[in-house]
């Protein structure tokens, strides 16, 4: 007897690791992001003393955990006959609400169901993307409390589980076959495998919490915003509540090397390549920075150190590559387009880096080439004096303060000249015929449209529309058989499309008589 409680004891000392400081609530917060299900035994063999104490450790264990969506989740699912699922990553997102659901949990009692405890954990709770399943890319962790009484053949459900990057842990508070959970739990053993009396419990309590931080702590730092010469680093604030900054540095990125060096401003990487870095410092409630004066289309690499007089945090990197340079003009666009003119635009401005725009246009093919000059803080010109319904080609050309030049070219077509009608006259023929005349300038004329249609006394149409094509050489024709009241338009046609046209009304009297109305 007194041999065994020996090796208790010894098993004891070699499997619980030094707690890495995390002595208080407010050193955990925000730290981490992941979900974690515990696969608590809630079996017959679980007495309630030993489950009440077990419902306790939870609860001391997680009550520094940051809830919600973007942090830490948790779940409880309860082994007995027919295993089940307390409440969800979904279920909690305060710890109110997640520490009063721990004190209202009662036990299942019965057989020792591990094996469908674990099915449905792997299937269904722990299954990334599910409806009220963990989340995708994030970490997932299962701690598994029992009390080593019959758990049941688990080796080959929890291998599975960590197949598929499920990190595994356990708490045996009884007597447990240490071959047997040693294969289960994910290395290090030392740190994931814990035997310790049920009374005993709170001595663990920060090595534990200490080994899920490792597995779902942030360490994302992200990089968004990315352009030509800046881009914003964003972060988790692993500070918050504590005293300390942020120290970022950042450079291009060297052959073989990271970017660092010593305190204060720009420094010189002790990398290979020798490269030039600068530093920031943000303070230690803050989560983003912006990182200026960039060179285009360059890789970069920026470290975050978290530095606390309280912890000791590792720093996070991250590469990225900015924004290629895009040099104007990158767009030429062109509007506001009439007979003699079109306005002329592009784009981007850039008055830091371009001298002057030069504009050039000739008609196609093989006009007269003409010229303009632009300001740089300029963007569009409109060029005058065109010939109608031509086709131009125009190029609009930067030159930069470092010598470069970029030109792009677009074709533009001026619209065509489309002279309205000058008159239309209406004379009745007989009591249902009219003669139309009509005056017109021939230039660019392809025809005229001819349209009519009766009318009541109040201007109404009383009858279906009627129209004909007619071509340019005709000035006039005769329209018969027509309502009483009878509403005629002429309008000329161009090559793209319809001019403005005239319209008048024809009335028939007994008497025939000639007269004519504009409108």
């Amino acid at each position: 007897m007194e041999s065994r409680i020996l090796f208790t004891c010894i098993l004891t000392g070699m499997l619980l690791r030094k707690s890495c400081g995390q002595n208080s609530a407010t050193e955990v917060l925000n730290c981490c992001e992941g979900d974690i299900l515990f696969l608590l035994d809630s079996s017959g063999s679980v007495s309630s003393y030993e489950y009440s104490r077990m419902l306790g450790f939870l609860s001391e264990l997680l009550l520094p955990f940051s809830l919600g969506e973007d942090q830490v989740r948790v779940g409880l699912l309860q082994v007995g006959t027919q295993p089940r699922l307390e409440f969800g990553f979904d279920a909690h997102n305060t710890q109110s609400g997640l520490q009063g659901a721990l004190g209202n949990t009662k036990a299942l009692r019965g057989d020792t169901n591990t094996e469908e405890a674990l099915r449905m954990a792997k299937d269904w709770v722990l299954k990334p993307g599910g409806p009220g399943g963990a989340r995708e890319e994030l970490p997932r962790v299962l701690v598994w409390l029992t009390d080593g009484v019959k758990p049941g053949d688990v080796i080959g459900p929890m291998e599975e589980l960590r197949e598929e990057g499920v990190a595994v842990l356990v708490i045996s508070t009884g007597h447990g076959n240490y071959q047997v959970l040693r294969q289960v739990v994910t290395p290090p053993v030392e740190s994931h495998l814990y035997f310790v009396d049920i009374d005993d419990m709170s001595i663990i309590t920060e090595d534990l919490r200490d080994a899920i931080i490792e597995i779902l702590w942030a360490e994302r730092l992200q990089v968004r915003d990315v352009s030509t010469n800046s881009a914003v680093l964003q972060w988790r604030p692993v500070l918050a509540g504590l005293t300390g900054y942020y120290d970022i540095r950042f450079g291009p990125a060297p052959s073989g090397g990271v970017v660092g060096g010593g305190a204060g401003g720009p420094g010189t990487s002790p990398s290979t390549s020798g490269g030039q870095y600068q530093r920031l410092t943000r303070p230690g409630d803050s989560s983003t920075a912006r990182l200026t004066g960039l060179k285009p289309d360059t890789i970069y690499t920026a470290t975050l150190t978290p530095e606390s007089n309280l912890q000791v945090l590792n720093p996070l990197s991250v590469t990225f590559t900015t924004k290629p340079e895009v040099l104007s003009p990158a767009v030429v666009t062109v509007s506001d387009s009439e007979a003699n003119s079109v306005r002329v635009s592009w784009g981007p401005l850039q008055p830091e880096s371009v001298q002057s725009f030069q504009v050039e246009y000739s008609a196609l093919p093989g006009g007269k080439l003409h010229m303009t000059t632009v300001g740089r803080g300029q963007n569009s010109t409109m060029l005058t004096n065109l010939q109608p319904d031509t086709q131009y080609l125009v190029t609009v050309s930067a030159r930069h303060s470092y010598g470069q030049e970029r030109a792009m070219s677009v074709k533009v077509c001026t619209e065509e000249v489309r002279p309205d009608l000058a008159d239309l006259r209406l004379t009745t023929v007989g009591s249902d015929s009219v003669q139309v005349d009509w005056k017109a300038s021939m230039d660019g004329l392809r025809g005229y449209w001819l349209t009519w249609e009766g009318q009541d006394g109040h201007g109404s149409t009383t009858a279906q529309r009627s129209s004909f094509y007619l071509p340019p050489n005709l000035l006039s024709t005769r329209l018969s058989h027509l309502p009483p009241a009878t509403r005629v338009c002429v309008s000329p046609v161009y090559r793209t499309t319809r001019g403005k046209g005239l319209c008048c009304t024809a009335q028939f009297h007994s008497d025939a008589s000639a007269w004519g109305h504009r409108s």
